[in-house]
């Protein structure tokens, strides 16, 4: 009488781990058990078994192990793509900028994360992009006087911000309490570098990138003007030909007419 060998439980998880997400899992313990053993009938079993049965679709906790391995879908491009870069003004409040574009079908949230929220604050905090819509967001810094009055800047800052994601059903108004109750489904799209630039002794590479950063403020800077705009616009209407109409000196008007007809009623 031949004595089976027991199987290692390891070799049914390792096997799992690579065919899961392409087999059934109980195809594929038959399947591990018949390699081993090398037992002929046994294998023409789990054959037929493979060729005979219906495909079923993965449950989910294989689906989640499966999405773990893939690499998350970008749904924003951002530029600079990896870094925030900031003049180096000690004892100043100093400004960066990113461009936030929506490249995903859906309507994307967006919130900031810093290392140093006592000394940064961000413009927007966060949004709501509809598809393809972009916005420049401008970043603030507190630049601390270095110790012993020596300059310092480490181009391995600690200081970091990280952009994280969040799909939503449609326009809406953004608030941060989506984040906290869609936990699940919130995506790191990116963290970004902090990159301090000499601006008394700027190198090639520093202008090119203070260049940038001013015309991305700029641009932040019309953003938010343009965004104001249509709140600021409350004057009065003007209808046909230079036909002015005040709204208050109208209702005024009507007012102080029905106080007049009330008062000689009542005489």
């Amino acid at each position: 009488m031949a004595i089976a060998e027991p199987r290692s439980p390891s070799d049914g998880r390792v096997w799992g781990l690579f065919k899961l997400p392409f087999r059934h899992s109980g195809s594929t313990q038959t399947l591990s058990s018949s390699s081993s053993h090398h037992i002929p009938h046994q294998h023409n079993q789990s054959n037929q078994q493979v060729q005979g049965s219906t495909p079923h679709p993965p449950n989910s906790s294989v689906s989640s192990v499966a999405r773990s391995f893939l690499p998350a879908k970008r749904r924003l491009r951002l530029d600079p793509s990896n870094k925030l870069y900031f003049p180096y003004e000690p004892g100043k409040q100093v400004k960066s900028a990113i461009r936030i574009k929506n490249t995903s079908k859906s309507h994307v949230a967006f919130k900031f994360q810093t290392t140093a929220p006592k000394s940064c604050f961000m413009r927007p905090p966060g949004a709501i992009l509809s598809p393809g819509e972009s916005l420049i967001a401008t970043v603030f810094k507190f630049v601390e006087h270095p110790e012993n009055n020596e300059k310092q800047m480490d181009p391995k800052s600690k200081l970091k911000f990280k952009i994280m994601t969040l799909k939503v059903k449609g326009p809406m108004d953004y608030v941060p309490e989506l984040f906290d109750e869609q936990k699940d489904q919130v995506t790191v799209e990116q963290i970004l570098r902090v990159v301090f630039l000499d601006v008394e002794h700027p190198n090639p590479n520093s202008l090119k990138a203070l260049d940038k950063l001013k015309r991305q403020l700029a641009e932040a800077e019309a953003e938010l003007e343009a965004r104001k705009k249509p709140l600021e616009d409350t004057g009065p209407k003007i209808i046909g030909e230079g036909l002015v109409i005040d709204e208050w000196k109208e209702r005024r008007e009507r007012y102080l007419a029905r106080q007049q007809i009330e008062g000689v009623d009542s005489l």
